[in-house]
């Protein structure tokens, strides 16, 4: 990627143009870390990279943008520009091409803000983003304040990058970012999304959630969340604390890698618990029900913020099915073998694991199921069923609702093991025929 990068520099610059790789890519090389993507920034105005290239694609052209096909990655080249007045809180409603310099000063961060010279090996520093990279600060370019009412959506990059990059964030820039947190509602619940995903999906997400939180964001963006401070937890079940405490703790208990439904059935798992909170006669604190209560809640938060159907319903099932992992010991092995066949289990084993580690501490149901899943490894969980419909009609049965009760009767006796071939189910049928057709199962 870097090679073919370097080819679209040295074209511009045989061309006349002065060319860089620019922002994220810049800050990632000087820290050692593999670049996702490059940027290139030129004094080209897209016309002139448009003739350069055969391949490109103008997605940006009116804001001086150009993706340039090379080397079977596609790069952004952008001329290097000086925005115009934001309107709408995210981008500007004109830009004007500027130099190099110009175009430093419009970006957000000052570690964002450094162009790299790939020919000569050299860095173009012109917003003292090298030094706060050596110091681990996250500081906005010129005034804080500027920065964050021209796109509102710094906001929420300001607390990743002080995430992923375990940096602090410059006072006067975190002032600014706390002051104008309420002011994040006027971006669209899809970026705001984007921005959520990849805090929370990075192994810094502990973290990421406490800048969350601590800037006023959090209670903005997801006040269901935050409604889970101050919730009391039987200490006997939650030695941690309250809600808030224990699902912040979860967050950090969770492997490096995750996928979007479990880290947010982690965020989600108890927001019902303040809803639901009750004392009883004793004076003991129950949330009986909040799974369900949080399941419906959670869908509501996911469909705010523009997440696909697959993910919410992954999500929202990990959700709802949370509490019953304390009953999988007493499972018939039909019931627990159709638990461990749901396309959502892996997940939710895992929203179980980090659940127990902070909590109580236990982990002898989480154990079990492993030892289940190996032991039933040997064969399908859910074989092919023994019966279809078409069977039952060639017996003589109409029909109607009844159908799938006998068929899913015989599909708890096939995985218990005492139906084997479909001659055994017919036999099972035709002798049980009429309490079946009763609804009375045997």
């Amino acid at each position: 990627m870097e090679a073919a990068a370097t080819r679209i520099v040295r074209r511009l610059r045989d061309a006349g143009h002065q060319a860089y790789f620019a922002g994220g890519c810049v800050r990632d090389r000087l820290l050692g870390r593999a670049a996702h993507d490059i940027d290139v920034a030129t004094s080209a105005h897209p016309a002139d990279v448009q003739k350069l290239f055969a391949r490109t694609v103008a997605v940006g052209a009116q804001f001086g943008v150009v993706v340039v096909l090379e080397g079977g990655a596609e790069f952004q080249v952008a001329t290097f520009r000086a925005d115009g007045v934001y309107l709408d809180g995210r981008r500007p409603e004109s830009v004007t091409f500027t130099t190099a310099e110009g175009d430093a000063q419009r970006r957000d961060f000052t570690v964002n803000g450094l162009f790299y010279d790939p020919i000569e090996g050299k860095i173009l520093d012109f917003v003292g983003g090298e030094a706060d990279l050596k110091a681990g600060i996250i500081r906005c370019i010129g005034e804080p304040a500027d920065r964050f009412r021209e796109d509102k959506l710094r906001l929420l990059r300001g607390v990743r990058f002080a995430a992923a990059l375990g940096f602090q964030i410059d006072p006067p820039t975190w002032a600014a970012l706390r002051q104008l947190a309420p002011s994040i509602t006027a971006v669209s619940a899809e970026r705001i999304r984007d921005e959520l995903v990849k805090t929370l999906l990075h192994p810094s997400r502990a973290r990421g959630f406490d800048l969350l939180d601590e800037s006023g964001l959090l209670e903005i963006l997801l006040p269901e969340v935050a409604a889970m401070k101050g919730c009391e937890q039987p200490p006997e079940f939650h030695p941690e604390g309250d809600v808030f405490v224990h699902t912040r703790l979860m967050l950090s208990l969770l492997p490096e890698t995750v996928s979007i439904p479990l880290v947010f059935s982690v965020l989600f798992h108890d927001i019902g618990k303040p809803p639901a909170a009750v004392r009883d006669e004793t004076g003991r604190i129950r949330f009986n029900g909040h799974e369900s209560v949080g399941a419906a809640m959670a869908e509501k938060i996911l469909e705010r913020l523009r997440f696909s159907n697959a993910q919410t319903e992954a999500t929202v099932a990990a959700v709802k099915n949370h509490m019953a992992f304390k009953d999988v010991q007493h499972m018939r092995v039909a019931t627990l073998k159709r638990f461990l066949s749901r396309p959502t289990f892996d997940d939710e084993m895992e929203l179980h694991r980090a659940d127990c580690l902070g909590s109580h501490g236990l982990l002898d149901n989480y154990d079990f199921l492993l030892a289940k899943r190996e032991e039933f490894s040997r064969a399908p969980l859910i074989p092919p069923p023994l019966v279809t419909g078409r069977d039952l009609i060639s017996l003589g049965w109409k029909p109607g609702p009844h159908f799938k009760r006998v068929l899913e009767a015989v599909q708890v006796r096939q995985l218990e093991g005492s139906l084997a071939s479909r001659a055994q189910a017919m036999d099972w049928i035709a002798s049980c025929r009429d309490l079946l057709e009763k609804g009375d199962i045997p």
